[in-house]
């Protein structure tokens, strides 16, 4: 039996614009071409500027979203095209939680109320013991159930809503920017919960941030985004140690290094990220990169292993040599 709990072929999901009829139909690329793995007991980071797609992969990965051209494998089932009453089985495999504590949970409803809804969803009736162990195993008592969201501070809502997330003991957490909205002492607690939670029950993740210091704290493989695509992939040690993309060194290198007195060497990218509505041909890191040819403008990089690697996999002409080459 495969241990794969996430597997997507190609997707892409793109977004149509409506103008005046007399235009050309034109259509966001969002996410355009990604195949991505997520297997038992892994958390991998995906990690990107703003409108790089994350977050419209994940709704993807999680069936929120229909995709508009490829496959989206669930614990070995094609979910591509299931909806209704055929998808509510996977539900209970993966579970998202959201970026906004605030705004994922409804105000009008109690936090039992919450927490019961996952539960109904599947038509299973939840008992208040039920309830009080969700709430334990993130952290909150039984009397919270009867309070209200606006009772409780961000990271206490977010961990509300990682408890519906585990409700139907799925075996995959796909979070978005989970802890972006956090302060930064609340920011570490939320993440040393995931931590404990994976460990305790087996868990998965699909970690979905812009931080890269909040992902390389938790993550096992590092995937980087950018435009719709992924442009590096591989063992989180290796990704940041040896970067082989160059959007990824630039990304590291805005990093602040935490020890007084030393500093990165700082590459800052020239021009604005190109429009999802027309990405640049070929590479479409290309028009901001310091290492861009002319065979980068005709084709499109796939991603190939770099530094002698099978794991650790760029979509580059020109990658990065091995640190070992750069010291010389």
């Amino acid at each position: 039996m495969s241990d794969e709990l996430l597997n997507l072929k190609d997707v892409k999901k793109y977004f149509g614009l409506r103008g005046a009829p007399w235009r050309k139909a034109q259509s966001v690329r969002a996410v355009d071409g990604v195949n991505l793995v997520v297997r038992k007991g892994e958390t991998v980071g995906l990690v990107g500027e703003s409108g790089s797609g994350k977050s419209t992969l994940a709704r993807v990965a999680t069936r929120l979203l229909d995709p508009t051209q490829g496959r989206v494998e669930i614990g070995g089932t094609d979910v591509t095209r299931l909806r209704g009453r055929r998808l509510r089985p996977i539900r209970r495999q993966i579970q998202m939680v959201f970026q906004d504590p605030q705004a994922s949970l409804n105000p009008r409803q109690s936090v039992g109320t919450i927490l019961s809804t996952p539960y109904r969803a599947q038509g299973i009736r939840p008992t208040r013991a039920q309830l009080v162990e969700l709430l334990e195993q993130v952290g909150l008592a039984e009397q919270h159930l009867e309070r209200y969201p606006h009772e409780f501070s961000g990271g206490q809502r977010q961990r509300i809503g990682i408890a519906r997330a585990l409700a139907m003991k799925p075996g995959l957490l796909v979070c978005d920017e989970p802890v972006s909205a956090l302060d930064v002492s609340v920011q570490a607690q939320v993440l040393n919960l995931l931590a404990d939670l994976r460990d305790e029950l087996g868990l998965s993740y699909v970690l979905v941030a812009h931080d890269l210091a909040v992902v390389r704290q938790v993550a096992d493989r590092i995937a980087v985004m950018y435009l719709g695509t992924i442009v590096e992939e591989g063992p989180a040690a290796q990704v940041y140690e040896a970067p082989a993309h160059p959007y990824t060194k630039a990304l590291l290198s805005a990093v602040p290094v935490p020890e007084p007195g030393v500093s990165r060497d700082r590459i800052v990218l020239t021009g604005d990220v190109p429009t999802p509505i027309n990405p640049p041909s070929g590479c479409p890191f290309r028009t901001r990169c310091y290492k861009a040819e002319d065979v980068c403008a005709t084709e499109r990089p796939v991603l190939e292993p770099v530094q002698g690697s099978t794991e650790h996999r760029a979509a580059c002409y020109f990658p990065e040599p091995p640190t070992s080459e750069r010291k010389q």
